[in-house]
């Protein structure tokens, strides 16, 4: 039976491996005499961080993993990007009703709240690296990339090589310190230059939609502490509400309705995290008139009401609740 070990607030936990395990613990760390990176065995090295300690831009786990035959992850969802660029062997991604078949040199992307499932060829197991990251900056970065939802993967990339790099880069960068989240995260912003520099071309392209939905989304970034809906939204961009829907489920993944209050309750997350602000100010400046509204869509979201969340985020010494 494979075994891993786990990293979890500086404790470390010898596991048998299962699918369902591997992926919600995230990994662990490496350790003197694990495999590196190439090795014909078995392995697993990564590293979770602790909390989310910036807004913008912040790494949730990287490492690398050489899976066993028919190893799968999923079908499930998860609440962050994740980037996995495939080091060698073979391996298949099912993503949105479609199945794409990958090898060495392939980069691909899960999107966060859709589901998606990723299998290790039984004859061929691929050896992959990845990094798992969000913050309120990440779906813009990405938009001026080469990837989307309608198109998850880069296939045999010319930046190949470089994609490797740059994710042990911010692999290199990790700890338990303020300042080491700070270096994971600029490894990552660096990593996010080369893939946009890399899919200029193919932005260019994409035209005038996708300039539509950048306004859409830099107007609501500047604007969800107001109480603006969709129809504000596509006044500003100058398209009609149906147009503005199609365009983002293409690109975002989600409609806009959906990605306007998953953007307000991740900022009142963080103001209950980080202010001592009551819950109807909190409300407020999330750009909701309604307290008691604001506090059902907060349960929905998140499972626990706003002030349970911040009494539990305390409790748990910072750990991220939602």
């Amino acid at each position: 039976m494979e075994k891993c070990c786990i990293i979890v607030k500086n404790k470390i936990y010898f596991l048998e491996r299962n699918s369902e395990l591997a992926f919600a613990a995230g990994g662990a760390d490496r350790q003197k005499g694990e495999a590196m990176p190439g090795s014909k065995e078995t392995y697993l090295n990564s590293y979770i961080a602790e909390g989310k300690l910036l807004n913008s831009l912040s790494v949730d786990n990287v490492g690398s993993q050489k899976c066993r035959p028919g190893f799968q992850v999923g079908p499930g969802m998860r609440d962050h990007y994740l980037i996995h660029h495939v080091l060698s062997g073979k391996g298949r991604f099912d993503f949105r009703g479609k199945t794409y078949h990958l090898k060495s040199g392939d980069t691909f992307l899960i999107y966060p709240h859709m589901e998606a499932c990723y299998r290790a060829d039984d004859e061929d197991p691929w050896e992959y690296t990845w990094v798992g990251f969000t913050g309120a900056d990440a779906q813009y970065l990405l938009s001026h990339t080469a990837f989307s939802v309608e198109s998850p993967v880069l296939a045999q990339a010319d930046i190949s090589s470089q994609i490797e790099e740059k994710i042990w880069q911010v692999y290199e960068a990790k700890g338990n310190h303020f300042y080491d989240a700070v270096s994971m995260a600029g490894a990552l912003y660096t990593m996010m230059a080369m893939l946009m520099e890399n899919g200029e071309a193919d932005n260019r392209g994409r035209g005038i939609e996708q300039n539509h939905v950048e306004q859409a989304l830099r107007y609501i970034a500047d604007h969800f502490s107001s109480p603006i809906m969709v129809k504000d939204i596509a006044d500003h961009t100058g398209v009609c509400r149906s147009y503005l829907y199609r365009m983002f489920r293409r690109v975002v993944g989600m409609s806009p309705k959906d990605y306007l209050e998953e953007y307000r309750i991740n900022q009142a997350c963080q103001m209950l995290e980080e202010t001592d602000l009551t819950v109807a100010a909190v409300a407020r400046s999330a750009g909701y008139e309604d307290n008691l509204y604001f506090s059902k869509v907060f349960k929905k979201c998140c499972g626990q009401t706003p002030t349970e969340y911040r009494n539990n985020y305390k409790e748990t010494g910072g750990t991220k609740q939602c």
